[in-house]
């Protein structure tokens, strides 16, 4: 036998959720397995006709306090924390009359499931595990000699591993199953957390317990990983897995349609995180349609959003499109199956979700942390600074632009007409370089400038940004303002009868 090898000689079993139990009692009771355990779990035993011994039996100390103490007790924590090779503490548990435990199953209150029920905070408080953490954490601990059995998607590998040997443990599998049920501690902990604090406590906790192994990173070199539920936000409908490029551009075309989501239909076509066609129109067709005509060279290879279900005109103009990632409320059932006629084409319905309010990435050896740019410029919030007024339509276009300026990669200018998105400049170094970019993509698709208005995310330092945009045909400018040089641009506006809101709210995104 392998020096690191243990038997099951009495286990502790206390668990919630008892689905596929069974079959770990039923064998643990043909090795001769002592089976010691509490209230329901023990009647869930006895039931199978099988023998239990109650823990209050063992501590002669009932469960108290309407069971927020149960297992608490030095002849249950020492029968755990007992290390075998050591002498002394072989003495004391002979002494005291503590008999070893050997495996410990047990799984926790459902704290997170009762805060997504939005039961009463009393509630919530009673869910929070005090005795099956404590138990996790000493089994977790001893994993020299105990075996820690924390989730009930554990019962049927670890039933079979005992099965095929014949009762033994070995070291592996115990230290394996220690780290995990470390890993639900600090899980469940983190989620407790969450609950309690408030706004103004900012420390930065993040557990994630679903995770998902991607093809590649963003990168085929480089390994992928998505953490969280994607089941929760998206019915995945047809195509291939997704990529890591995929989420990160399906992150960017779901914030960027919440702008537009009890608009008329809209439609949108994001590469690389930045919208490169966006239309509303009075129908889905044209929208599709015209954000197609803002750049149908970077549409290539796009993930597609839209505001509405699609419908199958809609549909069959999209399939002329080789795109990635089509994503909507819904489909009609014959776009649908217009659609899936690609098979790597990737068919999302969006579920209706509350997104998190703060954002982080890593940064150097750490996390940057912030709270999401949650603002969208109305028109309560602009403030005319030129003596030229926007006409009622520059003023649509102008939010309008506003909100695709907010989720396009600074530094970024766009340019919109008739509430279509027909260039933009992104990424840019300086914002004179995302201007021209833009001018001269409008152009290169044909469109004429003449009557668009331009957002930038931005203050514009000097003049000569309204100055290249008047040139071009622009009349009507949205920016946040801000600059020292302020009113340089507004003076050229007022010598050009340009019209220039400001908003007074900076989007960078980077």
């Amino acid at each position: 036998m392998n020096k690191g090898n243990r038997i099951i000689r009495k286990a502790l079993i206390s668990v919630y959720h008892k689905d596929g139990l069974a079959p770990l009692i039923t064998l643990l009771d043909k090795l001769n397995c002592e089976i010691i355990s509490t209230g329901g779990t023990a009647k869930y035993i006895k039931d199978l006709g099988i023998a239990v011994t109650e823990v209050a039996s063992l501590t002669d100390y009932p469960s108290i306090l309407g069971g927020r103490v149960k297992t608490l007790h030095p002849k249950i924590f020492g029968g755990i924390l007992s290390r075998r090779d050591n002498p002394d503490d072989l003495k004391e548990c002979t002494r005291y009359a503590i008999s070893e435990i050997d495996l410990v199953v047990v799984d926790l209150y459902p704290f997170e499931d009762t805060v997504a029920a939005k039961a009463s905070h009393s509630e919530i408080i009673e869910k929070i595990d005090i005795g099956g953490i404590s138990l996790l954490r000493a089994a977790a601990k001893n994993y020299q000699d105990v075996l820690c059995v924390s989730h009930t998607n554990q019962f049927q590998h670890i039933t079979r591993l005992i099965a095929k040997n014949k009762g033994h443990t070995c070291l592996a599998t115990r230290k394996e199953y220690a780290a995990n049920a470390f890993a639900i501690s600090s899980h469940y902990d983190t989620q407790i957390f969450h609950y309690l604090h408030t706004d103004l406590d900012y420390q930065f906790r993040e557990s994630f317990t679903d995770m998902h192994v991607l093809r590649y990173g963003e990168n085929p070199h480089q390994k992928g990983f998505f953490f969280g539920n994607l089941n929760d936000l998206f019915e995945k409908l047809h195509g291939k897995e997704l990529s890591y490029n995929n989420l990160l551009d399906i992150d960017a075309a779901i914030n960027l349609m919440n702008e537009f989501a009890n608009d008329p239909p809209t439609f949108a076509i994001l590469k690389h995180n930045n919208a490169c066609g966006l239309a509303q129109r009075e129908t889905l067709f044209e929208a599709y349609t015209d954000a197609l005509a803002g750049d149908p060279i970077s549409a290539f290879g796009g993930v597609l959003i839209s505001n509405k279900t699609i419908d199958i005109k809609t549909a069959k103009a999209i399939h002329k499109l080789f795109c990635e990632v089509v994503i909507a409320p819904n489909y009609e059932a014959e776009a649908l199956r217009v659609l899936q006629q690609k098979k790597n084409r990737i068919l999302l319905i969006q579920k209706p979700i509350s997104f998190p309010k703060y954002q982080y990435r890593t940064a150097l050896n750490g996390v940057l942390y912030q709270e999401k740019d949650l603002i969208t410029d109305t028109e309560k919030m602009l403030e005319t600074v030129t003596v030229q007024k926007p006409k009622p339509n520059e003023l649509v276009d102008m939010l309008f632009a506003s909100k695709i300026s907010k989720h396009t990669k600074s530094n970024t200018i766009v340019l919109v007409k008739n509430k279509q998105l027909i260039a933009s400049g992104t990424g840019q170094t300086s914002r004179i370089d995302a201007l021209e970019q833009a001018i001269a993509k409008a152009h290169h698709f044909s469109f004429d400038i003449a009557g668009a208005v331009m957002a930038s995310d931005a203050f514009f330092p000097f003049p000569d940004s309204v100055e290249i945009a008047n040139k071009a045909g622009i009349m009507a400018v949205i920016q946040p303002g801000g600059s020292i040089k302020d009113q340089l641009s507004i003076d050229y506006c007022n010598t050009h009868n340009m019209a220039m809101v400001f908003t007074k709210t900076r989007h960078f995104k980077h």
